[in-house]
C-alpha cells in the first residue's frame, strides 16, 4: 500500500510520533543537512537528524508557507520564529514508489538563523552523542 508522504509527513509533525516517522523512512534514506557538507546516509542517521530537528524547530510558530509537489517529490517551504530570529526554509524530499522518504534536504536563511540552529542542533545531537 503505497503511503501519501506529504499528508503522514504533516501528522509526524503535529504527533511527533517517531514510530511513524520511522515507517515512512526509506532504509537506504540520505538526508542533507545544511550545516553538515557531507549527506548522512541511512535510515537510523536521517531518523537521528529529522528527530532532532522537530524539537529544534516545531513550535507553536512553525508553518508551512508554500508547497510545490510532483508525484515523486516536494519542496515544502517554512517559517519559525526560535529566540526571537525569523528562521525561513524549504524541506526538499523525494520518496520511492511505496511513498518512503528516500532523500530529504533542509536549506536555511538568513545567516543568523543558520548560526542559531547550528547552535540548537549541534547541543541536541550533543545530548544524543553524535556531532553534526
Amino acid at each position: 500500500m503505497k503511503i501519501n508522504t506529504i499528508d503522514v509527513w504533516h501528522q509526524v509533525l503535529v504527533s511527533g510520533d517517531k514510530k511513524k516517522l520511522s515507517e515512512l523512512i526509506a532504509d537506504n534514506a540520505v538526508f542533507h543537512s545544511p550545516l553538515v557538507h557531507k549527506p548522512q546516509v541511512g535510515k537510523a542517521l536521517t531518523m537521528m537528524y529529522l528527530g532532532a530537528a522537530f524539537q529544534v524547530f516545531y513550535n507553536e510558530t512553525f508553518h508551512y508557507v508554500r508547497k510545490l509537489q510532483s508525484e515523486k517529490d516536494a519542496i515544502l517551504e517554512f517559517q519559525v520564529e526560535i529566540d526571537g530570529i525569523l528562521v525561513n526554509g524549504v524541506d526538499m524530499m523525494t520518496w520511492d514508489e511505496t511513498g518512503k522518504i528516500v532523500d530529504f534536504k533542509v536549506m536555511i536563511r538568513p545567516m543568523k538563523a543558520i548560526l542559531l540552529i547550528q547552535q540548537k542542533m549541534s547541543a541536541m545531537l550533543q545530548s544524543i552523542k553524535v556531532a553534526p
